[in-house]
C-alpha cells in the first residue's frame, strides 16, 4: 500500500476566458466562428458561434481557462487511510497554475514515484492544464513535459483507461463509474455545465471548489476498487 501515497489526484475546472462572445478580442472571435461549424453534436446545427461561446468554450483551451484545481492524496492513519483535499481557486490563472507548480515539486520532491491520477486526465484535464500553461508563460514541471515521450513512459493513471480495458470506442462519465460499481457519489447542487454560470455569474468559487473536490474523492475511490483495493475507504480531510 505504500505506493499510494505517491499518488496525487487531480480534477480541473475550466469556464471561457471571458463571460460573453462580445468580449473576445477581434481575433478570437474569427477563430471561434471557425471552431464552431466544426463542434458535433449540437441540438440545433444552425445555432450562431455567438450563442454556443458560453455553452462550449469551457472545454476548450484556446478559449478558456482554468479557475480550480483539485487535488488529493491518501495517507494511513492507523488501521485506516484518509485523503488530504484541496482545492486551489483563483481568477488570476497565472497565479493559480503557478501554486500548481509549486504544489507538484514539494509533492515529487517527497515522493519519489509521485503520479497524478483522474478521470480521463491523459485526454482533458493534463493537455488542458499544459496548455494553459504555455499561453500563461508558466514553464512546465519535468512530470508534465511530455513530448517525445513514448506512451508506456508516460505513467499517469487514467481510470477511464483502467476502465476501458483496451476499449477506445466510447467514453464513460466518472459518475457513471461510480454508480455501476456501487460508489456513493456525495449530492451535489452543480454539475459540469453549471460551472461557468456560477463562476461568471456567482462569483463563487468556493462552490466550484467543493464540486472539485467531490469529483477528486470520488476518483480516488474508483481507482481503489479498479485496482483491487476493496479494504480501504478514505475519509475526506479537506485543507484550506
Amino acid at each position: 500500500m505504500e505506493q499510494l501515497k505517491g499518488i496525487l489526484f487531480i480534477d480541473i475546472e475550466t469556464v471561457p476566458s471571458v463571460p460573453n462572445y462580445d468580449q473576445l478580442p477581434d481575433a478570437l472571435q474569427k477563430e471561434w466562428n471557425k471552431k464552431a461549424k466544426l463542434i458535433r453534436n449540437l441540438p440545433d446545427p444552425e445555432a450562431a458561434p455567438e450563442g454556443l461561446f458560453g455553452e462550449r468554450a469551457g472545454v476548450y483551451s484556446e478559449f478558456a481557462k482554468v479557475v480550480c484545481i483539485g487535488i488529493g492524496s491518501l495517507y494511513p492513519n492507523g488501521k485506516s487511510w484518509n485523503m488530504r483535499l484541496k482545492a486551489l481557486t483563483g481568477d488570476d490563472e497565472k497565479v493559480l497554475l503557478n501554486d500548481f507548480c509549486a504544489l507538484i515539486e514539494r509533492f515529487s520532491t517527497q515522493y519519489k514515484d509521485f503520479r497524478f491520477c483522474g478521470h480521463n486526465i491523459k485526454e482533458f484535464d493534463i493537455p488542458f492544464l499544459c496548455r494553459r500553461m504555455i499561453i500563461n508563460g508558466v514553464t512546465l514541471p519535468s512530470c508534465m513535459q511530455l513530448y517525445g515521450k513514448k506512451p508506456w513512459e508516460v505513467n499517469h493513471i487514467d481510470t477511464m483507461d483502467l476502465w476501458r480495458f483496451g476499449d477506445y470506442k466510447n467514453f464513460t462519465s466518472l459518475s457513471l463509474l461510480a454508480a455501476v460499481l456501487g460508489i456513493p457519489s456525495p449530492k451535489s447542487d452543480l454539475d459540469g455545465s453549471m460551472v461557468a454560470g456560477v463562476y461568471w455569474l456567482e462569483k463563487d468559487l468556493r462552490r466550484i471548489g467543493s464540486y472539485c473536490l467531490q469529483d477528486v474523492h470520488t476518483s480516488a475511490k474508483v481507482y481503489l476498487r479498479l485496482t483491487g483495493i476493496h479494504d480501504i475507504d478514505p475519509s475526506p480531510v479537506y485543507v484550506e
